[in-house]
């Protein structure tokens, strides 16, 4: 009577099994590894789990009647295990390793990406761990904006929104940087500069760059307005423009002067 109490308590997540996920690292490159430990410690009851998986999620902005909403996007997600049982109070520990994917969002501004574990248990309430991790970029993204910052230009705003179709590939959004001139010789000559990394690789990266130019007098406030003033600039970057790149992004921006 008591066994078949407490596994009516583990159906609601009572006297359940418990999960916990244990990173080597919470800062990690992209393309590097994620590494760790799943440890299950089962409850007051024996319990069969179905399978163990793990999700990578981040959020994005929607902007849906001029409102802008957040949403939850998955990344990736793994299957590490194939079913087993766990005893009472037994606890198991499930090493995993995976890549990490190119095109997730670096953890910059506002934006946060997790990893969530999940336990499917059948006929209960299945538990669920989640952990944040710091995402940073590879150095031929990093030398990127490392760059506009060495020509004069200041992140204002960095920031994962939904992708146009013609720019939308695996995931339904896209991570912008808001890049506005601070001083140098790009100073009043623009609004803004805004970046958007496609990683083809760890060594190799497209970049799409959209310019503002500033207003400057009637004729310019009108192309303003018909939205003329901006220019998009599409180019690929690898480690071995590195030692040069400040260089070629400062007479790449000058012919929209």
């Amino acid at each position: 009577m008591m066994s078949l109490f407490n596994k009516m308590l583990a159906s609601i997540g009572i006297g359940a099994a418990k999960v916990d996920t244990k990173l080597v690292s919470e800062r990690i490159a992209l393309g590097g590894e994620v590494q760790g430990v799943v440890q299950i410690i089962g409850g007051s009851v024996e319990q069969t789990i179905d399978e163990i998986y793990l999700s990578l999620y981040s959020t994005y902005t929607v902007e849906v009647n001029d409102q802008k909403t957040t949403r939850q996007a998955l990344i990736e997600k793994w299957k590490i295990t194939e079913p087993f049982t766990i005893g009472v109070n037994e606890k198991k520990e499930i090493p995993f390793s995976f890549k990490l994917p190119l095109d997730t969002p670096i953890s910059v501004g506002k934006t946060r990406v997790w990893l969530h574990t999940g336990l499917d248990i059948k006929n209960a309430l299945d538990p669920a761990d989640e952990d944040y991790i710091r995402i940073e970029p590879t150095p031929v993204m990093n030398a990127v904006l490392a760059a506009l910052e060495g020509i004069g230009f200041r992140l204002r705003e960095a920031d994962c929104e939904e992708a146009p179709l013609h720019l939308r590939r695996r995931l339904p959004f896209v991570q912008e940087f808001e890049y506005v001139p601070k001083g140098g010789m790009f100073r009043g000559k623009f609004d803004e500069v805004e970046v958007i990394f496609l990683p083809e690789s760890e060594q190799e990266t497209e970049v799409l760059m959209q310019i503002d130019r500033r207003a400057r007098g009637l004729g310019s406030f009108l192309a303003e307005a018909l939205d003329l003033d901006e220019s998009f600039i599409r180019f690929r970057v690898t480690n071995a423009d590195i030692p040069k790149l400040r260089e070629k992004l400062s007479t790449l921006i000058q012919r929209y002067c």
